[in-house]
């Protein structure tokens, strides 16, 4: 079906038929207008939780021919083809969890027509047999989900998001939707930049922070004594779910313990603990059976929990980026909720920690790929404390050599993990990691989000405003409904 008059009813019709809903958000009207009745290219920047996939899920039934959408988040394919196949939709995707038969299966699937909606990691362009196969079909719609890792100044970057332009080109140009929660005017360019779009092309749709039942507070917190009862005042004024976020997993685990001698019930969540209770702690979180968790940020991707009643930052988060993207889980049935941010000085001291371990310098990507270059057998057989001790340290909290190995497999160095001890090397070094002024200045700029939640906390405007501005949108009014602008009005 070409794109015509009655696309927008067309496009009703479905959403009744699979969403079970009648009409559209106005959000979602305008965005599908600019899909279906202009055929124009769109980068959309809405909160989480705001609907953004139906943007493109509906047009991949309208469409003649066949929509494929990146996304990052393996850990969510799954999750979202299930959710479509419930309603009728058929989807599938291909990732590297993918046997290899599997993923042949599934390519020629899509491009028989079997199912119109595929989606795929950034990764999978890499592979010759992929774009072939990709560049014989016809792509009416290319969406770019978390569009934001497109760019190495986002708080998300992934290299293979950055040759996006030269991909969308392979199969064609097709029509292009760019989506994504948070992208500050820097980032929103570069997206258009490296899409290979044209920015007169391109309509940005902004819907800045729509989400006026969120409560933003800040506090002041001396040490964890004070902090415990913030937390503890919080949780016995609220009664439904919660999540508190940490940043370092003793930190987390201590405040388990003191909940705990409280009596207070919680799950835990975070990176070390195994695939499986990672994924146990999820499910009873998101059907009712758990209501309070205590996570690092590796929690949050795919919680699509509409009664979040409140979310508490126990330690500085790194960005507004972050911050914003885990406060928008809050609230999303558009009840009140409170969003708390515990401010401690010395919390600024571990994120500008993190900040060091994510920026390894040019020299450290040197002796690292020397190390696998001349010791592959070694690093596969012993793994990644054998590097440590070759890289001449023993900090535990040192996460530099994991950060570098996670750039060489981005950057496609490597192949394989040392987890399953099959690493191996498969090209030099990129000049991008031999160019120490580039280094230096993306540790700046990670640098400079960290002074921006500074900035959040100590400011005295409405807080929805500094984070509206933060991302480049000054029309924004105040809220009424966060502690600067409670404190402005009790002032007057």
């Amino acid at each position: 079906m070409k794109n015509s008059e009655h696309s927008l009813k067309t496009a009703e019709e479905l959403l009744k038929k699979y969403f079970k809903h009648d009409s559209f958000r106005e959000n979602q009207k305008e965005v599908l207008n600019r899909i279906l009745m202009e055929n124009g290219h769109c980068l959309l920047l809405m909160p989480t939780g705001g609907g953004k996939s139906v943007c493109y899920q509906i047009p991949s039934q309208i469409f003649e021919g066949k929509t494929i959408v990146i996304s990052p988040l393996i850990a969510l394919m799954q999750d979202q083809v299930d959710a479509l196949r419930k309603k009728g939709i058929d989807a599938n995707f291909i990732n590297s969890t993918v046997s290899k038969k599997d993923r042949e299966i599934r390519l020629d699937n899509f491009i028989t027509g079997k199912y119109k909606l595929l989606y795929v990691t950034p990764e999978r362009f890499r592979k010759r047999e992929f774009v072939e196969k990709i560049k014989k079909t016809n792509i009416s719609l290319f969406a770019v989900d978390e569009a934001h890792c497109v760019s190495e100044w986002g708080h998300d970057f992934r290299p293979d998001y950055s040759r996006l332009g030269e991909f969308r080109e392979m199969i064609g140009s097709p029509l292009t939707l760019a989506l994504t929660a948070t992208a500050t005017r820097e980032v929103q360019e570069d997206i258009i930049r490296k899409l290979h779009l044209n920015f007169s092309d391109v309509k940005i749709l902004h819907y800045g922070i729509e989400r006026p039942n969120l409560r933003l507070e800040a506090l002041d917190i001396f040490d964890d004594k004070e902090k415990f009862e913030a937390i503890k005042k919080t949780l016995d004024k609220f009664s439904g779910s919660g999540i508190i976020y940490f940043s370092l997993i003793q930190t987390l685990e201590k405040f388990s313990q003191m909940l705990g001698d409280k009596g207070y019930r919680h799950g835990i969540y975070h990176g070390k603990l195994q695939a499986q209770q990672r994924k146990k702690m999820q499910r009873s979180f998101l059907n009712g059976e758990e209501n309070l968790i205590l996570a690092t940020n590796a929690f949050g991707m795919g919680i699509d929990k509409p009664d979040i009643r409140f979310i508490i930052h126990a330690e500085v988060p790194s960005s507004i980026e972050s911050y914003y993207q885990e406060i928008g889980r809050a609230g999303r049935d558009g009840k009140d909720s409170l969003c708390l941010l515990l401010y401690n000085q010395e919390d600024l001291y571990t994120q500008m920690e993190f900040i060091k371990w994510a920026n390894p310098d040019a020299e450290f990507y040197s002796r690292l790929f020397d190390i696998l270059k001349n010791n592959l057998m070694q690093v596969n057989s012993y793994g990644v404390d054998y590097l440590r001790e070759q890289l001449s340290f023993k900090n535990k909290n040192d996460f530099r050599v994991e950060t570098a190995l996670g750039m060489l497999d981005r950057y496609s160095v490597t192949e394989g993990s040392i987890e399953n001890k099959d690493l191996q090397i498969i090209s030099g070094l990129p000049e991008i990691l031999e160019n120490e002024n580039y280094l230096k200045e993306k540790m700046m700029n990670d640098n400079k989000k960290l002074l921006s939640v500074v900035k959040y906390f100590r400011g005295e405007k409405c807080r929805r405003v500094f984070i509206s501005e933060y991302f480049g949108f000054f029309d924004e009014k105040p809220c009424g409904n966060c502690d600067n602008c409670t404190r402005n009005l009790d002032s007057h």
